[in-house]
């Protein structure tokens, strides 16, 4: 058993300006502070601390910028009407953020630490937290390799590290289809690689579609990197269909992410009685529901939009309307009763909320 760790307090004297609600940008404005947290094979993880927001020093020959060791998580804090701050199911995050250590060769994390000291963070940051509709703080946890060592190798150092960014509403005009273009050249994955972690390759390697896309598409459709034919994810969220009154989302297959949102929509569908379905399914049948008249509605699911309606399908210069170009009635009520519970403003049935003790100073304990 380790020894009982405290996280070490180091704030800053003075703050930052705080930015207005309406000129919040994803991921530009980041708080005063930060969390940090070390990692050897001799120590273990350890001396975790609250610092001023800064930049890191990191050795040039560090194993991240080399071999992209690293792996990374999202989620967000979010201010009630009453005052409360309140986290959205955080604890599948770090479970994720360890299945994503467990594919990259990083030593796991305390869930229950990481998401103490989440809550430590984000109580000091609370006047961060941005009061105006549709708005939260970002919450993003990593893991980087530090170790000074060229070897083709997992580290023997790493630090998890926890920042926060005030975040805009994701929709500024409510929410609004998007068209989306069939990827059919490039592959984010396959099964047997990392596409079931969250790790930042998997992006990088998503951005040369993202950046080919004609104007006026606002994400790419990603196929399996096999067959080429069964449908995966949309940019970087989980996709859903409703297909004839029936929501059918890819299957788990190894080389998809499984998003908490994700999982969030398939528990309230079965809430609902709403027939849901995961397993495969190819853009033939999409183009086939399409055809018949059956193909409902599309939309994607994920952190940062919550739901993403699908309003087109751009393939081969072939152009799908999904529902007259309109957000569906299944989408806007997943979006409303989502983002409903993220902001208590409805009933939690499902024990989903973390709520945020507002205390700003002090220390935190647990065991290793």
């Amino acid at each position: 058993m380790e020894e009982e760790q405290v996280i070490r307090m180091d704030l800053c004297s003075s703050g930052k300006e705080k930015p207005q609600s309406d000129q919040l940008a994803f991921g530009r404005t980041f708080t005063d502070h930060m969390f940090l947290m070390d990692y050897t094979d001799e120590k273990g993880w350890h001396d975790p601390r609250v610092v001023p927001y800064e930049p890191l020093t990191v050795d040039p020959s560090a194993m991240v910028f080399h071999y992209g060791q690293s792996v990374f998580e999202g989620m967000k804090a979010y201010l009630t009407a009453e005052g409360d701050v309140q986290l959205f199911r955080p604890q599948r995050n770090f479970k994720r953020m360890n299945h994503s250590n467990d594919r990259l060769c990083i030593p796991p994390i305390d869930e229950a630490f990481a998401l103490k000291a989440v809550k430590q963070l984000v109580a000091l940051e609370k006047d961060w937290i941005p009061e105006a509709e549709g708005t939260s703080l970002y919450i993003r946890p990593f893991i980087i390799s530090t170790e000074p060592f060229l070897g083709v190798a997992p580290s023997s150092h790493y630090q998890f590290i926890i920042i926060l960014s005030p975040v805009g509403a994701y929709y500024k005009e409510g929410i609004n289809p998007i068209k989306i273009a069939v990827e059919n050249d490039y592959v984010r994955t396959v099964a047997g690689g990392t596409g079931e972690a969250k790790t930042g390759g998997n992006y990088a390697a998503s951005l040369k579609a993202q950046e080919m896309a004609e104007e006026g598409i606002a994400q790419v459709l990603w196929l399996d990197g096999v067959e080429r034919k069964y449908i995966e994810e949309v940019g970087s969220m989980n996709v859903f269909f409703k297909i004839n009154g029936k929501v059918v989302t890819p299957a788990l297959n190894g080389s998809i992410l499984e998003g908490v949102t994700r999982n969030s929509v398939i528990q309230l569908l079965k809430h609902w009685n709403v027939p849901i379905e995961e397993r495969k399914i190819s853009m033939d049948e999409v183009y086939q529901a399409h055809k018949e008249g059956t193909l409902e509605e599309a939309f994607g699911a994920g952190t940062a939009a919550v739901i993403s309606p699908i309003g087109e399908l751009v393939s081969h210069h072939e152009h799908l309307e999904i529902n007259s170009g309109q957000t569906g009635a299944t989408a806007k009520r997943l979006y409303d009763t989502l983002t409903g519970i993220q902001y208590g403003k409805i009933q939690d049935p499902f024990d989903w909320v973390e709520k945020v003790e507002d205390i700003r100073q002090g220390t935190l304990r647990a065991s290793g």
